[in-house]
C-alpha cells in the first residue's frame, strides 16, 4: 500500500478515536473453532476505530492463527493441554454429539453429553492454570494497563484475568447448554411456559406435551447438568483469588453480555439492560464470485443454484450417506455447489460441483441462489436469513438443532434428520422448499427485519465495548438481583416468612376458636348440672 494511503488510514482512525473514545487497549480471552471466527469481526471492526487489540492465545489453539490476523496482537502461552489433543477432542466430540447422543429428550443427553462437558471443563481449567500462573506472562498484562477485556464465558477463564488486573470485563456468547450460564451467572429471565431451553431442540407457540418437555429439560440443566465441573472450578478460583468466591459469581461480574442472536432467529423473552443481541453481526453484502463459480452458477439458467454446506468440523460422513445426499442432488434441475471434503461420491450428478471450500455468505447472496442445505450453524442461518434464502436444515450438535426448529417454526425451513436421512427425504425436501414460495415470502419477511434495525449489530457491540472503556464500568445497567442469594433471588426467605407468618396466624385462630369451644362446652354443662 503506498505510503500516503497508509498515513491517510492512521490519521483517519486518530480522527475517530477523539470523536468517539480515545483508543483503548482491549484485552481478548477467546475461544477456538466458530467461536473465535465471531468474535475477530468485533476485533477487527475495534482495529479499524483505533484501538489496540491483544488476543491471550493458548499454543494449544488450531483455528486461532496469528498469521490470518496481522492487526491484531498476541500473546501466545505455552500450555500442558497438546494441540493434537484439544483438536482431536473438538472432532470427537462433534461425532459424538450428531451421532451418538439421543434426542428424544434431555435427559437422554446423560451420560454422553456430561461426560464430553466434564473433559471439556477439565481441558480448559489446565489451560486457565497456565496462564494465571505464567507469573511473567501476568505481570506484563498488568503493566499493560488495559482498560477492558472481552470474553468468551464458554471458555472459562476470561473473568479471572479480568479480576486479577482489576479491569471490567464483557462476555460475547451465543449460547451455553440449557442458557446455564445466562441463567445462573447473568440472571437471564427465560420462563419456560413459553421460551424454549437451548438444546431442547423445541421452537415456536409451545403444546402442552412440548411445555412438559420443555420443564424437564429446564429442570434437566439447572440441577443435574454441569458444563464446568462446580467443586473444582470454584476451589480454584477461590485460591487464586485469595478470598471463597465462586466460578458463577465470577462470570456474574459481567458488565455487559453481547449475545449473538436477534429476535429474526430467537423468540421474544424478557431481557435485563446489561444484555445486547447482536445477531448476524458477521452479515455483509456479497461479493463477486471466482470466475469459474461464476460461471458455473450462471450456467444454470433460469432453475438457480443451491447451496449445500454442512460446516466445516464435520469428519465422519460414511459413504453411504455421501451417496444418498449425491443421488437426491442430482434429481433436481438446479446446479449444486457442494462443500464437501471425502471420497467422491460415486452418484454425483453433473449438476454438482464438489469444493472443500465455499465463499457461503457471496454465494448466499448471489441471486442466483434459491435454497440453502445447511447444518444449521448460527453463522450459516444469519447469512441465509440476511441474504433471504430458505433452508434445508440438516442439524448436527450444539444449538443447531435449535435454529433449525425456530426457522421451521418461522416458516423459513423444514429439517431432516442425519441419523435417518434417505435420498427420498432430502430430495423431497429440495423440491418443497424450491417450489413452495411459502418458505421464499418468510424467509425474505425475517430478512426484513433484521435489516430495518435502528443501529448495526456490529456497531452495537462495539459501541458497548466502547462505552465500557469510556465509564469502566456498567453499574446502572447491572440488575441488583446480582447482590442476592439464590434464594433471596427465588424469594424463598419471603416466601417461607410468608408461610410463617399464615402459619402463626392459623394456629393462633385455631386456639381461639379451641378456647372459645372449650368455654361453650364449660358454660353447657354448667346450665346443665344447675
Amino acid at each position: 500500500m503506498p505510503g500516503k494511503w497508509i498515513s491517510a488510514l492512521l490519521l483517519l482512525q486518530i480522527s475517530y478515536c477523539f470523536r468517539s473514545v480515545n483508543c483503548g487497549k482491549v484485552l481478548v480471552w477467546p475461544m477456538d473453532f466458530s467461536h473465535w471466527m465471531n468474535i475477530k469481526i468485533i476485533l477487527d471492526e475495534l482495529v479499524q476505530r483505533g484501538h489496540e487489540v491483544t488476543v491471550l492465545r493458548s499454543s494449544a489453539y488450531y483455528v486461532l492463527d496469528p498469521q490470518k490476523s496481522p492487526g491484531l496482537k498476541f500473546e501466545t502461552f505455552p500450555t500442558s493441554v497438546s494441540k493434537d489433543d484439544l483438536e482431536n477432542f473438538f472432532i470427537k466430540s462433534v461425532d459424538v454429539w450428531t451421532y451418538e447422543i439421543p434426542r428424544d429428550t434431555c435427559l437422554s443427553y446423560s451420560p454422553l453429553l456430561q461426560n464430553l462437558m466434564d473433559e471439556f471443563s477439565d481441558y480448559f481449567q489446565s489451560l486457565c492454570k497456565d496462564v494465571v500462573s505464567n507469573k511473567q506472562l501476568m505481570t506484563k498484562l498488568q503493566e499493560t494497563k488495559f482498560d477492558v477485556l472481552l470474553a468468551d464465558p464458554v471458555a472459562a477463564c476470561g473473568e479471572l484475568i479480568a479480576e486479577l488486573l482489576g479491569i471490567p470485563f464483557l462476555y460475547s456468547l451465543r449460547f451455553s447448554p440449557g442458557s446455564i450460564i445466562e441463567k445462573s451467572s447473568g440472571r437471564f429471565l427465560l420462563p419456560p411456559s413459553y421460551v424454549p431451553v437451548i438444546l431442547s431442540g423445541l421452537g415456536g407457540q409451545m403444546t402442552f406435551i412440548e411445555r412438559v418437555k420443555n420443564m424437564i429439560c429446564m429442570l434437566y440443566f439447572d440441577f443435574w447438568f454441569q458444563i464446568f465441573n462446580g467443586k473444582k472450578w470454584d476451589s480454584f478460583y477461590s485460591e487464586y483469588l485469595g478470598r471463597p468466591t465462586t466460578l458463577a459469581e465470577t462470570m456474574g461480574k459481567a458488565e455487559i453480555w453481547l449475545i449473538r442472536s436477534y429476535w429474526d432467529l430467537d423468540f421474544p423473552h424478557p431481557t435485563l439492560p446489561n444484555v445486547e443481541y447482536v445477531g448476524g453481526l458477521q452479515c455483509k453484502p456479497a461479493k463477486p464470485l471466482p470466475k469459474d463459480m461464476e460461471d458455473f452458477v450462471q450456467s444454470s439458467g433460469e432453475h438457480g443454484v443451491v447451496v449445500f454446506s454442512l460446516g466445516s468440523m464435520v469428519s465422519s460422513m460414511t459413504e453411504e450417506k455421501a451417496n444418498a445426499i449425491a443421488w437426491a442432488l442430482a434429481q433436481i434441475p438446479q446446479k449444486v455447489l457442494w462443500k464437501f471434503d471425502g471420497k467422491t461420491p460415486e452418484t454425483l450428478g453433473p449438476n454438482t460441483r464438489v469444493y472443500k471450500w465455499l465463499p457461503q455468505n457471496d454465494l448466499l447472496g448471489h441471486p442466483k441462489t434459491k435454497a440453502f442445505v445447511t447444518h444449521g450453524g448460527a453463522n450459516g442461518v444469519y447469512e441465509a436469513i440476511y441474504h433471504g434464502i430458505p433452508m434445508i436444515g440438516i442439524p448436527l450438535f450444539g444449538e443447531q438443532h435449535d435454529n433449525i426448529a425456530h426457522m421451521v417454526a418461522k416458516g423459513a425451513a423444514v429439517t431432516l434428520n442425519i441419523k435417518t436421512l434417505s435420498r427420498t427425504d432430502l430430495l423431497n425436501a429440495l423440491e418443497e422448499v424450491i417450489d413452495n414460495p411459502f418458505y421464499k415470502k418468510n424467509v425474505m419477511w425475517l430478512s426484513t427485519i433484521h435489516h430495518d434495525q435502528l443501529t448495526k449489530p456490529l456497531d452495537r457491540a462495539v459501541f458497548w465495548i466502547e462505552f465500557i472503556m469510556r465509564h469502566k464500568r456498567a453499574k446502572h445497567l447491572r440488575p441488583l438481583g446480582h447482590n442476592l442469594t439464590w434464594y433471596q433471588y427465588h424469594s424463598l426467605d419471603v416466601i417461607g416468612f410468608l408461610l410463617a407468618c399464615v402459619s402463626a396466624i392459623a394456629a393462633l385462630a385455631v386456639k381461639c376458636l379451641v378456647f372459645v369451644y372449650r368455654l361453650f362446652v364449660k358454660k353447657e354443662k354448667k346450665m346443665k348440672n344447675e
